[in-house]
């Protein structure tokens, strides 16, 4: 019925400040000092280029930090919609907004950023009424968009500064044997040893391909769990390579038939894409938590 685009600027006080409470949430970083603007406070007019190092050491120095995260700049695009939801007779106005913060890191010892980052997330609201002029009315006010966005805005590099968790859903076989239905009790007890030896003991037994496929997957789990990635990926590749000869799918694949012919050989080769990712990261990763001694 109604739809309108702005866009605008973002309270980047607001961001920074968002943006620090955050870090600091994260325990990654010893010591989290925020400074609203000291070296552009006297611009007379805004800057589109990067600090100097000299500004940047002037900073660190200032504030005793080793380095600087600055929040140079934050945009928004915001949409407005209202729309008439015949099954339910009634409006729905929703407002949703893409923020795309600017960021960049300092080091004193650099004379150019260390790297800038351009990430971008979105937040939206949605109001139901009975008529579109209801609807339009109870949605949030520009003000508090912006205030709103603004302090979402500063929480979206923080994965890109500090290292994150990410949760991953992951499958494993249980149908079949005895074996399989034991072990998948033992998974769910949380007996990981207890149910990979059952899946070790099906796979040297069996003869089936099928079965040897679902034991090698479920044992690349056992080992990801382990945090053993590149034994996980041993397993990993050794079950796709039974599923790709099981549902025959890289001739499906070359003859251009649906992913749903071949759905475990599918499924396998993400989860071992997953892992390949997985173990890529391993080196970064240790030198990144290094410093706390496993202790997080």
């Amino acid at each position: 019925i109604s739809h309108a685009t702005a866009y605008a600027n973002g309270n980047v006080k607001i961001a920074a400040e968002s943006l620090a409470e955050e870090i600091a949430h994260q325990n990654y970083f010893d010591v989290v000092v925020i400074c609203d603007s000291a070296l552009r406070a006297n611009d007379k007019f805004p800057r589109e280029s990067t600090l100097s190092q000299e500004e940047v050491q002037q900073l660190a120095s200032d504030l005793g930090v080793d380095c600087i995260i600055a929040m140079e700049n934050l945009q928004f695009k915001a949409t407005k919609t209202v729309r008439y939801i015949r099954d339910f007779n009634c409006y729905l106005g929703t407002v949703d907004v893409k923020a795309y913060p600017t960021v960049k890191v300092y080091l004193p010892s650099r004379s150019k950023p260390m790297t800038t980052l351009h990430p971008t997330d979105s937040i939206f609201w949605e109001e139901g009424a009975s008529t579109e002029t209801s609807a339009m009315a109870q949605l949030i006010k520009d003000e508090e968009l912006i205030r709103q966005t603004s302090d979402f805005g500063g929480t979206i590099p923080v994965n890109k500064l500090t290292p994150s968790w990410k949760t991953s859903q992951r499958f494993y076989y249980s149908n079949g044997s005895v074996n399989m239905r034991d072990a998948a009790v033992y998974v769910r007890e949380q007996e990981w040893d207890k149910a990979f030896d059952l899946w070790q003991k099906e796979y040297l037994q069996s003869k089936s391909k099928k079965v040897k496929m679902r034991t090698a997957l479920n044992s690349a789990l056992y080992y990801e769990m382990q945090d053993s990635i590149p034994q996980a990926v041993e397993w990993a590749t050794i079950a796709q390579n039974l599923a790709d000869e099981v549902e025959k799918a890289t001739t499906k694949m070359k003859e251009k038939k649906s992913i749903y012919t071949f759905p475990n050989y599918f499924s396998i080769s993400v989860y071992l894409s997953d892992l390949s990712e997985r173990m890529s990261n391993i080196a970064k990763l240790n030198m990144q938590m290094d410093r706390f001694k496993d202790d997080f």
